[in-house]
Order: C-alpha cells, then sequence, then structure tokens
C-alpha cells in the first residue's frame, strides 16, 4: 500500500456517502409527490456500493492487482435503483390523482427510514473526513521527521 492510498480510499468514500445523501435528500423530497412526468407515483433511490476495482476475481485480475501499485482503491456506487415496494395507499377521494374508488397512491418513502438512513450516511461520511485527517497528519509528521 502507498503513501497516498489511504487519502484515495477515503475520498472514494466522502464521495460516495456524499452521492448517497442527495439520493436520500431527493427521497424526503418528493415523499409526497403523487404524480411524475409519467404520471406514475415518485418511487424511492436506493444506493448501491461496490469495491472499486472489484468483480469477479480470475488469475488476470489478481494478477493485475498485484502488479500494479497506482490502481485506485476504495469504493464507488454500484448503481442507484428505484425500490420496487408498492407504495402508500391513502383515501382521499377529494384529492385529484384519486382513483375510481378514491384511493390515492403514495411514493414508498418512510421518511423514519430516509432519516436513519441519512444519519448512517453523515457519520459515514464523518468517519471518512476524520480518517483522512488522520492520514494527513501521519504524512505531515512524516514529512517533518525528514526535514529534521
Amino acid at each position: 500500500m502507498g503513501m497516498f492510498d489511504s487519502f484515495n480510499i477515503n475520498a472514494s468514500g466522502l464521495t460516495a456517502q456524499r452521492y448517497r445523501m442527495d439520493v436520500i435528500s431527493e427521497n424526503v423530497a418528493n415523499a409526497n409527490t403523487t404524480r411524475t412526468e409519467d404520471g406514475t407515483p415518485y418511487k424511492r433511490k436506493v444506493v448501491t456500493f461496490e469495491e472499486k476495482n472489484g468483480g469477479t476475481p480470475n488469475f488476470s485480475t489478481i494478477f493485475g492487482r498485484c502488479t500494479d501499485r497506482y490502481s485506485a482503491k476504495g469504493v464507488k456506487v454500484s448503481g442507484t435503483f428505484e425500490d420496487s415496494s408498492e407504495g402508500n395507499m391513502v383515501y382521499d377521494p377529494s384529492h385529484p390523482d384519486a382513483d375510481e374508488n378514491g384511493y390515492v397512491t403514495y411514493p414508498n418513502v418512510n421518511i423514519i427510514t430516509e432519516m436513519t438512513n441519512l444519519i448512517d450516511a453523515s457519520r459515514s461520511y464523518e468517519a471518512n473526513a476524520t480518517a483522512f485527517e488522520a492520514s494527513k497528519s501521519i504524512a505531515q509528521q512524516g514529512l517533518q521527521i525528514g526535514n529534521s
């Protein structure tokens, strides 16, 4: 592991968690959106992560990882997917999006779940920032030792 690998790993974690917080805030903002451009209720979005340079390991990927000391390490966003769970049906016959029985389909966004996920993403972001600062401090101390 090189001297700057920890910076790359922590920076990728910061970027991934920031993106996750953006998607969570989009979910919260659309918690009551009953009609999108295609006429359906908003669908909750979920972010998934995977290891950078991950995938199915075979000889060539393992050999490449061993020989390429400057490859990126850390985490990356593997995708943003729509949650396939059903929306919440609420009886409100006066709502413009109500069906013939008077029910409105609201998005499948649970504010409590989203806020819990937001706290988790925020704590992960803070942990990566703290680790980044620790790596920076170690690098600075190493430079000071070299100057002595």
